[in-house]
């Protein structure tokens, strides 16, 4: 099946029966062979940064999927990977037909890793505006390959660090990560870092339970991580703010990603309620000698309890 593509390019179609993603998307490139990490990049706007950013990655020699997912920037992002393609052999490029945000950024990215008939081992996720530096891709994968199902770059564990942020910015973005990690029962710092590492069973677990739509995917996948029992840990970096450009955070985002705290904290706060009536019901069932606990009563209280 063809998608209009030059004669120069392949189209790739990773068992599409197992992709469910839009008919509207266009996926360009090949792969031909195994990979151990796959690194995603959303984009949008990105024609300043994303050829010296992938040009850093080829350089590792780790030999990587890239797989840029590129919401039609209109400066012509998916331009430059598209001629980064003649070029390099290991990177797909998925072309969304509009702005879509970054959490179905991630989960789309996630979905077509999964279609995979060779899947690689891990996945690293990182801005593609310069913020991140891909020098610090084989620290995040050293900890992965020891067992972690998600190592972060940490701006705020010991060692790491923030460069060209405001003092209140810094102020705000460290609150906001002091209560998502009180609200997560976890132990990270920086539960909104988007430079990070997910092993692959990682990802076939959770990714059908991420409903995320922006920035608040990264919190979303943290707190997957928390609730099923997966590893998870950080390493510090230094993040600089976008060399090129301006940010992309709108107020938009902040509403969602405060939103979506209420939603956790609502949920856990129903979860412990139900737990406690649970055993409530088991207590007073045994107060009154009844010897079979499987009663409609109970069983409805179980119901209520997966529905939470």
């Amino acid at each position: 099946m063809k998608l209009g593509l030059t004669s120069l390019q392949t189209s790739y179609m990773p068992e599409m029966s197992k992709v469910k993603v839009s008919p509207s998307y266009k996926i360009k490139g090949k792969i031909d062979r195994k990979h151990e990490v796959a690194i995603i990049l959303p984009t949008y706007c990105e024609a300043g940064n994303i050829r010296k950013l992938i040009e850093q990655i080829e350089n590792l020699k780790i030999d990587p999927l890239i797989l840029v997912i590129d919401d039609s920037s209109p400066d012509g992002t998916s331009k430059i990977v598209e001629n980064l393609q003649k070029k390099y052999s290991n990177i797909l490029l998925l072309i969304r037909p509009s702005k879509m945000g970054l959490g179905t950024a991630i989960t789309d990215a996630f979905k077509i890793i999964l279609s995979l008939k060779n899947k690689p081992k891990y996945v690293v996720t990182m801005d593609a505006d310069s913020s991140h530096n891909p020098n610090d891709i084989p620290r995040l994968l050293s900890l992965a390959r020891r067992g972690y199902d998600l190592v972060l770059g940490s701006r705020y564990c010991l060692g790491g660090k923030v460069e060209k942020w405001s003092p209140i910015r810094i102020l705000i973005s460290k609150i906001a990560n002091k209560f998502a990690s009180i609200f997560l029962n976890t132990k990270i710092n920086d539960c909104t870092s988007g430079f990070r590492c997910y092993s692959i069973r990682f990802i076939k677990a959770v990714t059908k339970n991420l409903h995320s739509q922006t920035y608040e995917i990264q919190i979303e996948t943290v707190r997957q991580a928390a609730k099923n029992g997966f590893f998870a840990t950080e390493i510090p970096i230094t993040f600089v703010n976008r060399k090129i450009g301006k940010s992309k955070l709108t107020l938009n985002e902040i509403k969602q990603f405060l939103l979506f705290m209420m939603k956790v904290n609502l949920e856990r706060y129903f979860t412990i309620r139900m737990d406690k009536l649970v055993m409530l019901a088991q207590s007073q069932l045994r107060k009154a000698n009844i010897d079979s606990l499987n009663s409609p009563f109970l069983s409805y209280i179980e119901y209520v309890k997966r529905l939470t």
